[in-house]
């Protein structure tokens, strides 16, 4: 053999090819890669598996609602018989007390006092009205008598008794119509149901 394969001396030519680079990088991010894929699948089965990230088809989100009962929407309130209202009027105006109880028990209400308003509201009650009674009038009496007159504030003292008092404010000028409290009092006694799931 002659020239570079020549044997000279003790040492022998190596007789391979050069390295190549360009495979060890591409061997390297095919590596990468298949790693990355494989994390990425294995976090999607934990999920579908689990229910963490899945996205609601129709047919699941009915599976997962709620089934509520017409009888434990409806609340139990007290019917307007049942109520006690003593009536006060915080107003200038004369009368006014015993025109708004009078309505009251056309309406079905029981009438207890009708007077003038307490010094410590009479002419300080700046909406139509002021609900005040007991704590547990909040989710009894004062929904059923707030149907009758939109816009009252509602407040709680420490009577222990079940009557409510409205103290008529200087913007009242009447009660809600029949139909109008009637469809409110019966929106609070039969809620509509929640929305299709």
């Amino acid at each position: 053999m002659g020239g570079k394969y020549r044997i000279t001396g003790d040492k022998y030519p190596r007789m391979r090819r050069p390295r190549r680079r360009g495979k060890l990088i591409l061997a390297a991010t095919a590596s990468v890669v298949a790693l990355g894929l494989a994390g990425w699948g294995t976090l999607q089965l934990i999920d579908v598996f689990t229910g963490s990230n899945r996205k609601a088809s129709a047919a699941d989100h009915k599976t997962d609602c709620p089934t509520a009962k017409p009888s434990a929407l409806a609340k139990a309130l007290p019917k307007p018989a049942k109520i006690t209202v003593n009536v006060y009027n915080a107003t200038p105006r004369s009368g006014l007390a015993k025109k708004a109880a009078d309505e009251l028990k056309k309406r079905g209400f029981t009438i207890g006092e009708v007077g003038n308003a307490p010094a410590a509201y009479d002419k300080k009650v700046p909406g139509p009205g002021v609900l005040l009674g007991a704590p547990s009038a909040t989710n009894g009496s004062f929904p059923v008598l707030g149907t009758q007159l939109q816009g009252a504030v509602l407040k709680t003292d420490a009577r222990r008794t079940a009557d409510v008092d409205l103290i008529l404010g200087t913007k009242f000028t009447a009660f809600s119509t029949p139909r109008s409290a009637a469809d409110a009092l019966t929106a609070l006694t039969n809620p509509s149901p929640a929305p299709s799931c």
